[in-house]
């Protein structure tokens, strides 16, 4: 197939990296690739120790995406053996291993959730396990011997848990030597992934060298905090926009974010152009324009992209309508209650919390409310015969008969 040119790519390429290393090195392969009409090998590897996406995830996912779109073949990665042994990166204690069969059963989550983003009909799909599991003790060792203990120590989280005397495990040392083997075994041109996981990159870069190959170039990305500002994007932190969330759900915790995010969001979360960003530059800092209404531009571009133009006006309608108007939707779900039941014990087994704990947090913090009224006690039960609304933070409801 023809390719753009260097720059044209270059343009897609580097919209929203934080790091090409080395750049040089990066124009050499496109434009070989270019002149050979040969697509490069770009990787990106998958940790399904959790299989719920979310937008975070995206901006990785679609950077992949924009190397596809390039013409070149992307590569995901599943690092069901590599989860086996847990990336330390980012960690202050040794990560819970899994078995190969928990990580396939989430690999399989995983791909389909990418598929939002991802196309799948050209994206090139490998697990890890196929060439790791298959390495004897020999070549584990010849492995091992082309990395040194003080090079692994130079890795910040490795270093910071060696001076606090925190337990570091041998195995932790093999994630970084596995994942660069993934590199060696796809030869891979262009390898992607977050911040946090530049180490392990450069790992893969310098293991290619030993093996003979041309290094592979990194890419690192930023990694975008969640709805609170603070912690990086994570379900755990309970901060994250899920990328199959419903579209209202996904509108309410765009809004939630702070002004100071939403320039950011623009460029990560929905991979907005330079002109784009620039528009959006202009009016955070116009004081006759309220950041609210970027907000909600924002708000509509992210359900758009995974829901389509007119869920995101319907969403932005939910909005307006239950937290704006602070009025009752229209459409949700509904139980029949046939016996005195406690609020607590609706609201956790409808999911409108994740557990009878969060439950009783919420309805402490008068988060709780049936027919609008707030609920302060624990005990409170509610009897069949009326019918009510519970209504659990700011956008879960449901309807009792």
């Amino acid at each position: 197939m023809a390719f753009l040119s260097v720059d044209q790519q270059w343009e897609l390429i580097s919209r929203g990296a934080e790091e090409i290393l080395p750049e040089e090195e990066l124009r050499q392969k496109l434009e070989k690739s270019r002149k050979s009409e040969t697509p490069l090998n770009v990787k990106l590897g998958c940790d399904p120790s959790c299989p719920d996406l979310h937008v975070g995830h995206g901006v990785v996912l679609r950077k992949l995406r924009h190397f596809q779109d390039l013409g070149h073949q992307a590569i995901l990665v599943i690092g069901d053996f590599t989860a086996m042994i847990g990336d330390p990166s980012g960690r202050n204690k040794t990560r819970p291993q899994l078995t190969l069969e928990e990580t396939k059963a989430n690999a399989k989550s995983y791909i389909a959730q990418a598929g939002l983003i991802l196309d799948i009909d050209t994206l090139k799909i490998v697990y890890n396990s196929d060439w790791l599991d298959a390495m004897n003790f020999s070549d584990v060792i010849r492995l091992s011997s082309h990395y040194t203990i003080a090079r692994m120590l130079e890795r910040d989280d490795f270093t910071k848990r060696y001076q606090s005397e925190t337990p570091i495990s041998i195995h932790e040392f093999m994630y970084p030597l596995a994942q660069g083997m993934d590199s060696v075994e796809l030869k891979a041109d262009v390898e992607l992934g977050g911040t946090d996981q530049k180490f392990n990159l450069l790992v893969g870069r310098n293991l290619q060298r030993e093996y003979d190959q041309d290094p592979q170039v990194i890419i690192t990305l930023p990694l975008l905090e969640g709805t609170d500002g603070n912690e990086k994007m994570s379900k755990s932190y309970g901060n994250d926009i899920g990328l199959t969330d419903k579209p209202e759900d996904m509108y309410g915790k765009s809004m939630s974010i702070s002004d100071e995010m939403i320039e950011k969001y623009f460029i990560l979360a929905i991979d907005a152009d330079a002109d784009t960003v620039s528009k959006v530059k202009k009016q955070l800092q116009d004081s006759s324009v309220n950041p609210r209404d970027v907000k909600r531009a924002l708000g509509r571009a992210i359900v758009k992209l995974y829901h389509g133009e007119e869920a995101s006006l319907a969403a932005e309608q939910h909005f307006d309508q239950v937290i704006v108007n602070k009025d009752a939707p229209e459409e949700m779900d509904e139980i029949i209650l046939d016996s005195d039941t406690l609020i607590i014990d609706i609201i956790t087994e409808n999911e409108l919390t994740k557990s009878k704990g969060e439950a009783r947090r919420l309805v402490k913090q008068g988060a709780v409310r049936i027919d609008n009224e707030k609920i302060s006690d624990m005990n409170f039960v509610l009897n069949p015969g009326k019918e009510v609304i519970v209504k659990v933070g700011k956008r879960k409801f449901l309807r009792v008969k």
